[in-house]
């Protein structure tokens, strides 16, 4: 069995525990939990989230949110999806990055993110947090999500590394300072 394997099998324990659904244990900090994984792996990780939010075994409700469909949303909800390729052409991509970040702001996705009444056994499920760089950085949502979705865990699937104190997405990028969260695993 391969570590990554054995890492997601932990991860499929963990979401179903007791204290990972309560945060028993992390001494009144938010709960937030980060899985590493290389993003060479991103086609196992995958596979595995499609059977983890399809299995009807669990006992935990998994809210999958995909950042990358999210923010297509919220392009969508501007009406203007099929204006951003020709933008970047003639403005170029640091304008278009920049007119981007402009209305797709950790608010607009927690917006979007959000739902009530969060019900005890719920957990929220971030992915697609690569496919949506540069235009969302996870540790900024991070941020805006927690007074919303603080009587729920929240579990971010990372391509890239958590030291604890920084995030390092595909473990290539310059770190970005985030200490709320926990090693899911």
């Amino acid at each position: 069995m391969s570590e990554l394997t054995e890492r997601l099998d932990a991860l499929r324990a963990l979401i179903q525990s007791h204290g990972f659904l309560t945060g028993d244990g992390l001494s009144n900090e938010v709960n937030i939990r980060i899985f590493c994984y290389a993003a060479e792996d991103e086609m196992p990780v995958q596979n595995f989230i499609r059977q983890l939010v399809t299995d009807q075994t669990l006992n935990c409700h998994l809210i999958e949110c995909n950042l990358y469909q999210t923010f297509l949303s919220i392009c969508e909800d501007m009406g203007i999806q099929d204006e951003i390729s020709v933008m970047e052409d003639d403005e170029g991509s640091d304008f278009l990055l920049e007119q981007l970040q402009a209305f797709a702001t950790p608010d607009a996705f927690v917006e979007k993110l959000q739902y009530s009444p969060h019900q005890p056994g719920d957990a929220l499920l971030l992915t697609g947090v690569g496919d949506v760089f540069p235009f969302m950085r996870v540790h900024a949502l991070l941020e805006a999500l927690q007074p919303h979705f603080s009587d729920i865990p929240i579990l971010v699937m990372y391509p890239g590394t958590f030291d604890k104190s920084a995030l390092r997405l595909f473990d290539r990028l310059t770190p970005n300072g985030y200490y709320r969260a926990f090693t899911a695993v």
